[in-house]
């Protein structure tokens, strides 16, 4: 009891490594495609080295160790009025959740492709909306529930960080110029997810396996306001990609919006 009572109580140095780049974030059509779908300059990743053992467990206790750790809060920031500006404010509290991430194939999206979302070639399928007069069958599968293909990938597998991350890269930002074919989804997906979830290969079975924890989290002030955005948008998001082996951590973010001045 008094070990796993010092895994929850335990508290994390972190030390920010700026020099650790994300490939998907110095590729040019990666890049093309972030401002067409309205994320570009609104969605980054840093890289963080910690100094203890990370048990899942204790992963609310770690991802407040982070945010309260100076080294990392001199390197974060915040949108305000379109522009990335310095942390103001600390954070001083964190809902985390503990995101499933097992799959280390593209897989997951086959049933997407033979349910009538898409055509045999790719592009995505158009339909009627009330709200949006131009749809498709692809945000409705992500976003409606009474969809008819909502679960035509299942409820486990949408969980998945790497159906959330297709998620969040198909709705994009506020000045979304949505695709007409699946594959930049999809490609821009696996680059991504690729660059940030550690795996291993098995020696004797020769079988590969995600090693990353990935947490969601939304990190507040003491005013209530939500890191990185104040505004309560589902395409606002924070995770916490942490291999365990390494001791790094990956700090994934978007701001929903229009556009950004980087700093």
């Amino acid at each position: 009891m008094a070990a796993e009572k010092s895994a929850f109580d335990q508290t994390f140095c972190f030390t920010h490594l700026p020099s650790k780049k994300f490939p998907f974030l110095q590729d040019r059509a990666t890049l093309e495609l972030l401002m067409k779908w309205s994320m570009m300059g609104r969605i980054s990743a840093q890289s963080y080295s910690f100094d203890q053992s990370f048990y899942p467990y204790s992963s609310e206790n770690f991802a407040l160790s982070f945010f309260r750790n100076p080294n990392v809060a001199a390197s974060l920031r915040r949108m305000e009025a379109g522009a990335w500006v310095p942390l103001d404010k600390p954070v001083v509290s964190v809902d985390v959740e503990v995101v499933p991430c097992s799959k280390v194939s593209m897989e997951l999206f086959d049933p997407i492709y033979s349910c009538g979302i898409v055509t045999p070639s790719g592009q995505i399928v158009k339909c009627l909306h009330d709200v949006h007069p131009d749809y498709d069958e692809l945000r409705q599968m992500l976003q409606e529930e009474e969809s008819e293909h909502y679960y035509v990938v299942g409820r486990e597998e949408r969980g998945e960080f790497l159906f959330r991350l297709f998620k969040h890269l198909c709705l994009g930002g506020e000045l979304c110029q949505y695709e007409d074919t699946i594959e930049p989804y999809i490609n821009t997906t696996k680059q991504i997810y690729k660059d940030l979830i550690s795996v291993q290969k098995n020696p004797e079975t020769k079988e590969i396996s995600a090693i990353s924890t990935v947490l969601r989290v939304h990190a507040y002030d003491e005013d209530g306001h939500r890191y990185p955005g104040k505004q309560d948008e589902e395409q606002t998001f924070v995770y916490l990609i942490v291999d365990p082996f390494k001791r790094h951590v990956c700090l994934l973010y978007h701001c929903y919006g229009v556009g950004a001045f980087t700093l």
